[in-house]
């Protein structure tokens, strides 16, 4: 693997920083939904949901792709496979990039001013799903999707819209997905979680200034822990001790753009997520997955540390019509496989995705 560079890693993963906005993307824009009603029966009141989109939308509504962002992440999560020549082509597609309830754009505990900090309830992938599913249908009048796609937490809400929306779109694209969290990925978001909420600076989700040792201990856990793989390392660094050094520079970097308690509700959302739990389906996994009638890919990361590649291979077999696909077979990247950072990853993506939605588009499903 070529060495990675210290700009690419300060970009890593489902959970940086939020990438600053140039003159020439689309701006950031608003859509309020009002209060928006959780399945818990809480209400997230004078709720908006942020979006950017690419593209145009064509006469008859036909060339939209939806496209939903992972744990901490914002709209710009793959913005690596949006341009010309690229997957989402804007030439080809009318691209719209969601934010997630809890990531600091959309109406999240950082910036609700109704209900702030850990005044606010606490919301599903579902309820995710269900703002953007609003969005779709009111703001901009689409019935049907040429497809959803996601990365990491952006991958189950993917497949979340499958098994609550199955007649709304053609495909799904659900990079380094869950389907039902499994025990290791719980174990991992709690550790982040308590390295937070144990920082006396927390001070109970009432702070002033990051709690900045529990953000160092939470950046190590999952970005440079469970987001990358010992392999990664061994290539990186010749000199072991040179890590060191360099993992401040990463909890530095964190420092800058990161809310403590929209993290903290992200994860509540993330380690209780199961799609059989979906109305219906009384916790069938599996016959949950087995309702989705989009053309599915799910795209893997060779020894991912924070989604398991088993449990996504494992359950995606009941999905009628799946192609699962490990991201650049013969590296070892794991969970930064879909992080938009490594070349060959990236190349592999855009390549294979872009050539799945132009079959999905040519064949619809059923």
């Amino acid at each position: 693997m070529k060495r990675l560079t210290r700009v690419a890693i300060l970009s890593l993963l489902m959970s940086a920083p939020a990438v600053a906005h140039t003159p020439q993307q689309p701006p950031h824009q608003l859509f309020s939904e009002g209060d928006l009603k959780l399945e818990s029966g809480e209400t997230i009141k004078d709720f908006s949901i942020s979006y950017v989109t690419h593209g145009t939308l064509n006469a008859d509504k036909s060339n939209a792709v939806l496209m939903v962002t992972a744990i901490g992440g914002n709209h710009h999560r793959i913005d690596f496979m949006i341009g010309p020549g690229k997957a989402l082509d804007p030439d080809k597609y009318f691209i719209i990039c969601t934010d997630a309830i809890g990531n600091g754009l959309t109406t999240s505990p950082s910036n609700s001013k109704m209900q702030p900090r850990m005044q606010f309830p606490k919301f599903t992938m579902r309820d995710m799903v269900e703002s953007q599913h609003r969005l779709v249908k009111e703001k901009f009048g689409i019935n049907h999707l040429v497809a959803v796609i996601g990365p990491s937490m952006g991958g189950m809400q993917t497949l979340q819209w499958g098994v609550s929306h199955p007649d709304d779109m053609d495909a799904l694209v659900a990079m380094v997905p869950l389907a039902k969290t499994p025990a290791w990925s719980v174990a991992v978001v709690e550790a982040s979680r308590k390295a937070i909420m144990n920082d006396a600076a927390w001070n109970g989700g009432n702070y002033d200034a990051p709690p900045e040792k529990g953000v160092r201990l939470w950046r190590d856990i999952l970005n440079l822990l469970a987001a990358r793989t010992p392999d990664m390392y061994q290539a990186q660094f010749k000199n072991g001790m040179d890590a060191l050094p360099w993992m401040k520079e990463q909890e530095d970097a964190a420092l800058k753009a990161f809310d403590a308690n929209d993290w903290i509700y992200q994860t509540w959302a993330y380690e209780r997520h199961d799609v059989g739990t979906s109305p219906g389906f009384n916790g069938d996994t599996a016959k949950a997955l087995a309702s989705i009638k989009a053309k599915t890919l799910i795209l893997t990361g060779t020894k991912d540390l924070l989604n398991p590649e088993f449990e996504p291979t494992e359950m995606g077999r009941n999905i009628r019509n799946v192609k699962m696909e490990t991201i650049s077979p013969g590296t070892v990247t794991g969970h930064a496989s879909a992080g938009g950072f490594i070349p060959a990853d990236v190349e592999f993506l855009n390549r294979e995705v872009g050539a799945f939605l132009e079959g999905s588009r040519a064949k619809p499903a059923n």
